[in-house]
């Protein structure tokens, strides 16, 4: 395994895979809970890769999943490249910072593309907390708010509290 990059030692803490469970909501859909996996990788380069599955928690269905890049630039901000099968692929900017306990990023849309079957998405914010760190059992806390389908401010759409898998 190659080293992680210098501008990517703040991002250490997500390296590994994550496996927890989560709930979802949304005006045009109903609640519901699912599993999920997050995996963070690195090849040595100012980046690190993510991958994202859920499924439906009470069927094993897949439900979602996006692959893309959390970038980490000179000045310490970061930018993340994200695809979905659904259509959308997001541009988000944001910051990390390590807090007491663990590690905060939080991300905004700058761009929103959409393929022309996609569902209408305008605007996402996503946060990403590891609380924990240095203790037994850190936990990944991963949630996202999006503006979509007629509704045009951010509203919360999903919660996932995850644990790393050895």
């Amino acid at each position: 395994m190659p080293e992680l990059h210098p501008q990517c030692e703040p991002l250490a803490p997500l390296l590994g895979t994550w496996q927890g469970g989560g709930t979802g909501q949304y005006p045009t859909i109903d609640d519901f809970a699912y599993t999920e996996e997050l995996t963070f990788g690195h090849v040595g380069k100012p980046f690190v890769s993510m991958i994202q599955r859920t499924r439906n928690r009470d069927t094993g269905e897949p439900l979602h999943s996006e692959a893309g890049y959390l970038r980490a630039l000179p000045s310490g901000d970061l930018e993340l490249a994200l695809a979905q099968p659904s259509g959308v692929v997001e541009i988000c900017l944001g910051t990390v910072r390590t807090t007491p306990d663990g590690l905060a990023i939080e991300l905004r849309s700058s761009q929103v593309g959409l393929t022309p079957s996609a569902k209408e998405v305008t605007s996402v914010r996503r946060e990403l907390s590891i609380v924990g760190l240095g203790a037994d059992g850190a936990t990944l806390i991963s949630e996202l708010w999006m503006a979509a389908v007629g509704h045009g401010e951010l509203l919360h759409h999903l919660r996932g509290e995850l644990t790393k898998q050895a």
